[in-house]
């Protein structure tokens, strides 16, 4: 989710779910080592429980990456070993790191020496000619020797020749199966799934194999699911969400980025997968894409997609 699930995306998240647990974007250790700390680490307090992810494959950088980290409150300490983008190939970790199993072990046992929270790994079932089967349960076996607290499973494998990183997300054929004999194997270390997941149903399903969903550009391109996430998946006895409250969040939100230095459209862009399928969506969507780009476009514009939606068709669907 790089580029995706920043700081103004996870405020957002955070409005409509109280309990889950929001992760950042990969951020890359040499980043948070030699860059802007504040920019890629800062995060609203409001945001609680988040949980950092890393990228890397040098111990000594994750290292001095968590011990960093650490003065900022993040609630978990994540280590990528699934993503197959470019650029983290060729920054040799990534799922590449699916091949070093016991280059992983190292980082996450160094890692756990100067974090005062959970370090755990999300990793995919193997990449390219791997045989998952043989694969998985070998790392798996190494990184939890480490010392790892959990891990979250991508149940595809990643194709890192011949596939784009768009295609790694829809092509392999998911395996949902290889990662509940997983929690069989494992049954005290939490495992979370990953992968294919489109609703809140299929979430549910899923939890009676495995200890955790983590939902994706589900979650990013159809927002509003995340407010049923309390009631459905925690069973939490909670209000309909007021939606006006909201409106009035991410508008004081917006206005101090905007005094901060920043543009309308870095809050608004995460909005836009708001009210999918709701009366009013796509002028909600127009006000969002159109308006936010403007000379001078302040929080005004959020009100006014908000003023679009019909928000009648929420309260029956609820």
């Amino acid at each position: 989710m790089m580029d995706w699930t920043d700081r103004h995306c996870r405020f957002l998240h955070r409005q409509l779910s109280r309990q889950a647990l929001l992760y950042t974007e990969m951020v890359v250790a040499d980043g948070i080592i030699h860059g802007d700390r504040d920019r890629l680490l800062g995060f609203d307090q409001v945001e609680h429980p988040v949980a950092l992810q890393l990228g890397g494959s040098e111990p000594d950088k994750l290292v001095e990456a968590v011990r960093i980290a650490t003065d900022f409150g993040y609630d978990e300490i994540n280590l990528n070993v699934g993503c197959p983008s470019d650029r983290v190939q060729s920054g040799a970790f990534g799922a590449c790191l699916m091949r070093e199993a016991e280059l992983v072990a190292r980082c996450v046992t160094t890692m756990k020496t100067v974090a005062d929270v959970p370090v755990t790994v999300k990793c995919r079932i193997g990449v390219d000619e791997q045989d998952p089967e043989i694969v998985l349960p070998d790392f798996v076996r190494t990184v939890v020797d480490a010392g790892v607290d959990a891990l979250w499973v991508h149940a595809r494998k990643a194709w890192l020749e011949g596939l784009s990183p768009k295609e790694n997300r829809d092509i392999p054929p998911l395996d949902y199966g290889i990662v509940y004999r997983l929690k069989r194997d494992y049954p005290n270390l939490f495992i979370g799934i990953n992968g294919g997941v489109a609703t809140l149903n299929q979430a549910d399903e899923h939890l009676n194999h495995v200890d955790g969903v983590m939902l994706g550009r589900a979650a990013y391109h159809n927002t509003s699911l995340l407010a049923e996430v309390d009631r459905q998946v925690y069973g939490d006895d909670v209000a309909e969400t007021d939606w006006g409250a909201v409106c009035a969040s991410m508008m004081a939100h917006a206005e101090a980025h905007l005094a901060a230095g920043g543009r309308l459209i870095h809050v608004t862009r995460h909005m836009i997968g708001l009210f999918q399928g709701v009366r009013g969506a796509r002028r909600f969507r127009q006000i969002l894409s159109t308006d936010a780009v403007r000379p001078g476009a302040g929080p005004e514009v959020i009100a006014a997609a908000f003023e679009a939606i019909n928000f009648a068709d929420l309260t029956e669907a609820a």
